[in-house]
């Protein structure tokens, strides 16, 4: 099983970039949409500059109009490289509100188009977060395309303060001590969060960075890099938290928004943390669908004859975590990671057996029985184990996010640390397993910056395409139909499977959903979306 994209948090991988050629691009175009708080592109839609903040200032047209040196990608990077692609850096304000200050760097990456003759022009693409690098992600998305992709040049890039775009470090962790009860391992997460939060202000020169960590300027370095490459609208496929950074891009620069694939989403009527808490009950619905299908292979898994024993096993196995870090082989297992572990397994209908082994697998460290982790539970494991400055970076950047947005998509996070308490507590009744990781605590209460700028509003007629899969137990259906809702000129994909992504499932080595990957590189094709929206039936059924 390859590691997944992960979604919300934690994250994925890194890439590097280089590169001695020089490329002159046009200055003048759309500089105008780029600030995204005035102007032609989103006058009526973005909000006024905050009380106390500054107006956007004259002074952008110098960034449109830089040359880029493309060159070759970093070596660690195989799949651009393989895919012909190269790389370079964009120079971004800091402060988008004002230009003539501190500068950072963009990483971003070039797969040019393969029809010439009949280019579109650009599609960039995001792989979710906050945090999660996507220099590479456009080769991925090629295969998913295939020849849908031949017009575009296709553009990924790491977020601002991601990877290779001036990233943000925050030092590693300490180690976490044991705990043997419930209230001991919150009370653990409160000092974590508040030494996370203290560390990352202190950390180099993040105390000017942070403030300027938000998913409005990360929408507005995507709208920069689009006027960089001399175009007028840019093209774009995200999921997760990319296809809420999709719909907020179309918010704010309207008229520059081309054709856009959004797979995944939250509900912008919720902040970040209620969407987590959302997520809570469909996890649990998710692990009794497991618990159904493990049940009816009782004899290989020894889990449980029927699916309220399975369930029993996983509650029995977490209660006992609950008390105290679990050994196995050479590591350890505390509640934390149990959830997340957990819950990244069971959001996809695929890893069912590659859970119910882990489980197994688990159960019988709790019994006291000598085990050495299965393969794909000791690939988490060593990420929760092993601290390295990639992952600092891919959770930290992700925090500064959460905790720089003024409201959706990634922020609005309660103050009072035992706020999160009474509801992981009130949660308990109806979410025996999941109910901690769903209210758990960030590091938002304690952070050093306030959010600058309010969240994004959702509601005008921009046209582009959202799919959800009806059993996505990561971001719930029922926030997709409410995004579906207030963005009017859109058409909505379902797909009757449990899963966190519904496009291009193959190029991970998952069942394709033919029909809405027919669906999505139609209008990636044509730019004519579907007559009405679309249910696509389950991949192995047939109607």
């Amino acid at each position: 099983m390859p590691l997944p994209r992960i979604a919300a948090a934690p994250h994925a991988a890194v890439s590097r970039i280089a590169g001695p050629r020089v490329v002159v691009v046009a200055a003048a175009v759309g500089v105008a949409g780029i600030v995204g708080w005035t102007g032609a592109a989103s006058a009526s839609l973005s909000p006024a500059p905050p009380p106390g903040s500054q107006a956007p200032a004259p002074g952008l047209a110098r960034y449109a109009g830089q040359h880029l040196d493309w060159g070759a990608c970093p070596a660690d990077a195989t799949e651009l490289i393989e895919a012909g692609a190269q790389c370079a850096q964009v120079t971004a304000p800091l402060d988008y509100s004002s230009p003539g200050g501190a500068t950072i760097k963009l990483a971003i990456s070039r797969i040019r188009a393969k029809d010439g003759a009949h280019r579109r022009g650009i599609l960039l693409g995001n792989p979710g977060g906050p945090g999660g690098p996507g220099l590479d992600y456009t080769a991925y998305l090629k295969s998913a395309m295939k020849d849908a992709a031949d017009p575009y040049d296709l553009i990924g890039f790491d977020p601002r303060f991601v990877g290779r775009s001036t990233p943000i470090y925050c030092g590693i962790s300490p180690k976490a001590q044991p705990t043997h009860s419930r209230r001991e391992a919150f009370e653990a997460s409160v000092r974590n969060a508040r030494d996370t939060a203290r560390r990352c202000h202190e950390h180099g020169n993040n105390a000017a960075l942070l403030p300027h960590a938000s998913s409005r300027n990360v929408a507005r370095d995507m709208d920069l890099i689009r006027a960089v490459l001399g175009e007028r609208k840019l093209s774009y496929y995200g999921i997760s938290y990319g296809a809420d950074l999709g719909a907020a891009y179309t918010q704010m620069f309207p008229g520059r928004a081309d054709r856009i694939v959004i797979d995944s989403v939250t509900d912008p009527a919720l902040t970040q943390y209620e969407n987590f808490q959302a997520a809570g009950a469909a996890q649990e619905r998710g692990l009794d669908e497991w618990a159904s299908w493990t049940a009816q292979r009782a004899a290989k898994y020894d889990l449980g004859r029927t699916p309220r024993q399975v369930r029993a096993t996983v509650e029995r196995l977490s209660s006992q975590v609950d008390r105290g870090p679990l050994r196995i082989g050479d590591y350890t297992m505390d509640a934390s990671a149990l959830g997340l572990i957990l819950r990244q397994f069971v959001g996809t209908e695929e890893y069912n057996d590659v859970m119910a082994r882990a489980v197994r697998n688990l159960a019988d460290a709790a019994a006291g029985r000598p085990v050495e982790p299965t393969a794909e539970l000791r690939m988490w494991l060593e990420v929760f184990n092993t601290p390295s400055p990639e992952l600092d970076n891919q959770f930290n950047s992700g925090n500064a996010i959460f905790c720089g947005d003024g409201g959706w998509p990634a922020g609005g996070w309660p103050s009072d640390p035992e706020q999160y308490w009474r509801n992981i507590q009130r949660a308990r009744a109806t979410q025996p397993v999941f109910a901690a990781t769903a209210n758990a605590i960030f590091p938002c209460p304690f952070w050093k910056s306030e959010p600058r700028e309010p969240g994004v509003d959702l509601g005008n007629r921009v046209p582009l395409l959202l799919l959800q899969a009806k059993r996505d137990n990561n971001v719930p259906y029922a926030g997709a139909v409410a995004m579906h809702r207030r963005l009017t000129g859109s058409r909505m994909i379902s797909a009757d499977i449990r899963s966190h992504g519904v496009y291009g499932r193959g190029a991970d080595g998952l069942t394709p959903v033919p029909c809405a990957d027919r669906v999505v590189n139609a209008y990636f094709r044509t730019g004519v979306l579907p007559a009405t929206d679309l249910t696509c039936a389950h991949p192995g059924e047939t109607r």
